[in-house]
């Protein structure tokens, strides 16, 4: 397939990737040009615009931080729509508001484009190795028609949702829950070390338990270590939580402990952390505790 790849960060430049050693056709867009470049050096063809881009495909996957970025790269002065050819497909594998999946689907439908809202969780160890998890909302039949040759070329499972924005729904649902594992385990960990107790030690008494989780696995080691690289940025983070909230008061859903969360998370961005990863949350509570500050 001749497949648009459009914001090669973190995440977007791996799932590229894993798309072009599937054997698709990628042409590949970013607003910076070195990450561009480097997957030139891959075998892929770079773009002037998303409109360019867009009119050399059949699919466009789109990867970018918010929803504005999405309006303006698909909306915008030569935005995907203005290269789209009728029969395009858009599949936006950012995390973003579910509302705005839907205004932007809508318009997407005047210019004869499909699109699925088809966020991702897994982080960027996930995606280099192509096992993300994907949860898609839009129409039904193509989603069955991609999921095998495309979203599984960058995953290890793709699950219909349902109608356009139950992705980035089904999404804000599992940021939340992350969140909420990591302040708990970076709690734990804390309150181990304050007792004088291993932290490392703590969590191979716990892991086999009901404790036990994706989470603990993936950011106790980070947080022993005090190693914050960042498979997801604890300002995407935030910002995620802050679709969140947004939604939550928008449906009237009550959201006390992602508020919470989020002001945890806010605290170690205004101490610097906030190109850290979101495992670095433990150094809210090590400033609470005395035992360490900001990064």
């Amino acid at each position: 397939m001749h497949i648009a790849f459009i914001g090669l960060g973190i995440m977007g430049k791996p799932m590229a990737r894993n798309l072009r050693r599937a054997g698709h056709d990628m042409v590949v867009y970013n607003r910076s040009r070195p990450a561009m470049d480097e997957l030139v050096r891959d075998g892929m063809t770079a773009a002037a615009n998303p409109a360019d881009a867009a009119a050399r495909a059949d699919i466009v996957v789109t990867m970018l931080p918010n929803s504005p970025e999405v309006r303006d790269v698909v909306t915008g002065d030569n935005g995907v729509l203005s290269g789209a050819r009728n029969g395009l497909v858009l599949i936006d594998m950012s995390s973003i508001a579910p509302l705005a999946a839907r205004e932007i689907a809508a318009l997407c439908g005047e210019k004869g484009v499909t699109m699925l809202d088809a966020p991702v969780s897994g982080g960027e160890p996930k995606a280099i190795d192509g096992t993300l998890a994907v949860m898609a909302g839009g129409d039904r039949d193509t989603f069955d028609r991609l999921r095998e040759p495309v979203l599984l070329k960058m995953a290890a499972s793709a699950v219909y949702c349902g109608p356009i924005g139950a992705g980035n729904a089904a999404k804000l649902a599992n940021q939340i829950i992350v969140a909420a594992n990591i302040a708990a385990v970076a709690e734990a960990l804390t309150l181990a070390g304050q007792i004088g107790v291993d932290p490392a030690v703590v969590v191979d008494a716990i892991r086999g338990g009901l404790a036990g989780s994706a989470v603990l696995e993936a950011k106790a080691p980070m947080m022993i270590r005090d190693d914050f690289t960042p498979g997801f940025k604890i300002d995407l983070h935030i910002k995620d939580l802050a679709n969140a909230l947004e939604t939550g008061h928008g449906v009237g859903s009550p959201m006390p402990i992602t508020a919470q969360i989020a002001e945890m998370l806010q605290t170690v961005r205004a101490d610097g952390g906030g190109q850290c990863d979101h495992s670095a949350l433990i150094t809210y509570f090590r400033k609470l505790t005395g035992t360490g500050g900001g990064r």
